[in-house]
């Protein structure tokens, strides 16, 4: 293994606590796949979770876990046919145990501190970032610090860093703001940024890829999909995916690797504005906005590896609007029983919209991702459905409440 230059393919040693090159391209962690021996069907037995493919993982110790991974995969007919496409499953990442993907990335970004000894982690985070961190940082005896950008991260998330020991630091500004503070701090701290442009936490999301393979094989006989489409934030997670479906292509493992689709909500949309423009570098949006706050980012630091997953991989990106969003996340609950927080519903939002222009072909089969549970976002909930109705304690109020509710 490796640490490489995306950019001028400058390799660095495993030992170097670093997350860009000195020409100030990202890292990737690199594989000489032709010495790994890695088989799924050595291991039919196994659930899928993320330690299953640790053979591809760069941990060699024991791993910081809380047994994430091993989400499930759902066919969704009744949205398969609303949308008139030859199948659909979500991938449902909100089931991991903090209820985001983020988990993936930290069990192997924490155990990766861990090899190292630190004693402080920190990150700047939308919600789910800082959620995750927190909590393996608790399980791995860390402290852990968290900038947020005040008054734009879900109640659930917050709370869910509090809970779990975290000192949490609201930021008078936006995300992109609150991610150069914590890069300088921890340039002069020492602490370890756990943030997507660290390498590490993006092998482990890359297990989203391998699981979906793992799970199709029993859906049925083809068990690559056509087409996955990935929620675009900070853009690490759509490039994470990619570089799973890759490395499971160059071990023959799969014949083809699926087109990457990265969604951005409209107003937060650098990487799908460089992608129609044919732009290499993004040009960072502002003042993001969004309802879909996990997805607000206007300058993400992963974009030229989401970039290059989407067009390698002759994928797309398209933008959706809020109401889009909103539209999407009631479906995934009324139609599928799939409670997902806004950000996450971009996928199926996405998918119905490159539908309708043509691109993507009615004959495909299609994985959308989600990555964040309905509870992350509980304020989201409240103002997007009716509230509860109070009636009167008595049969007949409830039975003449019921008659009108039948009625309307």
């Amino acid at each position: 293994m490796n640490l490489e230059c995306i950019e001028c393919g400058k390799k660095h040693d495993l030992s170097t606590v670093a997350n860009t090159c000195s020409c100030d391209g990202l890292l990737e962690i690199s594989y000489d796949l032709s010495e790994v021996n890695f088989s799924l069907k050595d291991r039919t037995a196994i659930p899928p979770h993320v330690w299953k493919y640790r053979e591809l993982l760069p941990i060699s110790g024991v791993p910081v876990s809380l047994m994430e991974g091993g989400t499930p995969l759902y066919r969704c007919k009744r949205l398969e046919a609303e949308c008139g496409v030859k199948e659909l499953y979500v991938k449902h990442e909100g089931m991991n145990p903090t209820g985001s993907f983020k988990d993936r990335g930290m069990t192997v970004g924490v155990s990766r501190a861990a090899e190292l000894g630190i004693k402080t982690v920190a990150c700047a985070s939308t919600g789910n970032t800082s959620a995750s961190m927190a909590i393996y940082a608790a399980k791995a005896g860390m402290k852990a610090l968290v900038l947020l950008p005040s008054g734009y991260v879900a109640l659930g998330k917050v709370a869910q860093a509090l809970m779990h020991g975290a000192t949490v630091l609201a930021v008078k500004g936006n995300f992109d703001d609150a991610l150069l503070l914590i890069q300088r701090v921890c340039s002069e701290k020492g602490f370890y940024l756990l943030n997507s442009v660290n390498p590490y936490r993006l092998e482990g999301q890359k297990t989203i890829a391998f699981e979906t393979i793992d799970q199709l094989a029993t859906h049925k006989n083809a068990n690559v999909p056509d087409r996955v489409i990935v929620p675009v934030g900070n853009a690490g997670n759509i490039s994470a995916i990619y570089k799973g479906f890759k490395e499971f292509h160059e071990l023959d493992i799969i014949n083809k690797v699926p087109m990457m689709t990265g969604i951005q909500a409209s107003r937060s949309a650098p990487i799908v504005d460089a992608f129609r423009r044919g732009l290499a570098q993004i040009e960072p949006v502002a003042e993001p906005q969004t309802v879909a706050t996990a997805i607000r980012i206007g300058n993400p630091i992963n974009a030229p590896k989401a970039l290059r997953a989407i067009r390698q991989s002759n994928g797309a990106a398209e933008s959706v609007t809020d109401q889009e969003i909103l539209k999407a996340q009631k479906d995934l609950a009324r139609l599928e029983g799939i409670g997902v927080e806004p950000a996450s519903a971009t996928s199926l939002a996405g998918l119905r919209k490159l539908i309708a222009q043509g691109t993507i072909d009615r004959d495909e089969t299609v994985v959308c991702v989600t990555t964040g549970h309905l509870l992350k976002d509980p304020e989201a909930i409240m103002k997007a459905c009716r509230p509860p109705i109070e009636v009167d304690a008595n049969f007949d109020a409830l039975y003449s409440t019921l008659s009108e509710l039948e009625r309307s």
